[in-house]
């Protein structure tokens, strides 16, 4: 009895060996996803400030073919320009993985109505699902929104290390 929980002892540390041999190390790539947005702006009690926005989109990233995203942060007036913080971000992919980050930055005027850039933004990605679950990486995020109808649009630009 005793050699046979050694023999399979051994062969479950050798099968382990094996498969950790054979893991594919892990790669940076670079990311990119362009898309369109429209966020929703309302209370939110999980912000100090009381307020932040959902928001909704779809595009393509150069790494995945076409996503969709889900993202939420919170709001605050800073001047002429507003903060945007603690921001989540869930990109689901074609195939059905999902990427998760968070992101934080700026609202900034354009001086054209309602319309505002983001300025200082950035991602942080933070894992997945699949073959993004132990990712990292992040970059700058670029676009803007108006204002008026929440409609908008975003770039993710950045790398991203997959394991």
């Amino acid at each position: 009895m005793f050699q046979s929980v050694l023999r399979l002892a051994t062969g479950a540390v050798l099968m382990s060996a094996a498969l950790c041999a054979s893991a594919a190390p892990a790669t940076y790539k670079d990311f990119k996803l362009s898309g369109v947005l429209q966020e929703i702006p309302g209370p939110s009690a999980r912000c100090a400030s009381n307020f932040g926005g959902t928001i909704l989109g779809f595009g393509t990233s150069s790494l995945v073919g076409k996503v969709t995203f889900l993202a939420s942060d919170c709001i605050a007036p800073s001047g002429t320009s507003y903060t945007f913080s603690q921001g989540k971000f869930l990109v689901t992919t074609m195939t059905g993985e999902l990427i998760f980050a968070n992101y934080s930055g700026q609202f900034v005027p354009t001086g054209e109505g309602a319309k505002f850039v983001f300025s200082g933004a950035t991602f942080q990605v933070t894992g997945g699902t699949g073959r993004y679950a132990r990712a990292t990486g992040g970059g700058d995020m670029t676009g803007g929104e108006d204002m008026t109808t929440g409609q908008g649009t975003i770039q993710l630009t950045g790398r991203i290390l997959t394991k």
